[in-house]
């Protein structure tokens, strides 16, 4: 990577760890809230037969974590585009 400036630099991580901390807050609240803090409540709602809050705990978390790859992947390559420090 090669940046114009160390303000250039600075910019570039700045943004990178705001998308890092939503991404994680967002896995945060899937794996801890949804799967152990919020399971009673979850658990009065039934999805495809399960009970939510069980569905998230084994099976809804998955889907949001690979979600999350896909979304951190798309916003990295606009990111990178935008500081024109991507992959040839």
């Amino acid at each position: 990577m090669a940046f114009k400036s160390s303000e250039h630099a600075q910019a570039y991580w700045k943004e990178n760890l705001g998308i890092m901390g939503s991404l994680l807050a967002v896995w945060f609240l899937v794996s801890f809230g949804a799967g152990i803090l919020f399971v009673d409540a979850l658990n009065t709602i039934e999805f495809a037969g399960f009970k939510l809050g069980f569905w998230f705990a084994q099976q809804g978390s998955i889907y949001t974590f690979v979600a999350l790859i896909f979304v951190y992947v798309a916003r990295m390559n606009a990111l990178d585009k935008k500081y024109n420090v991507q992959e040839d």
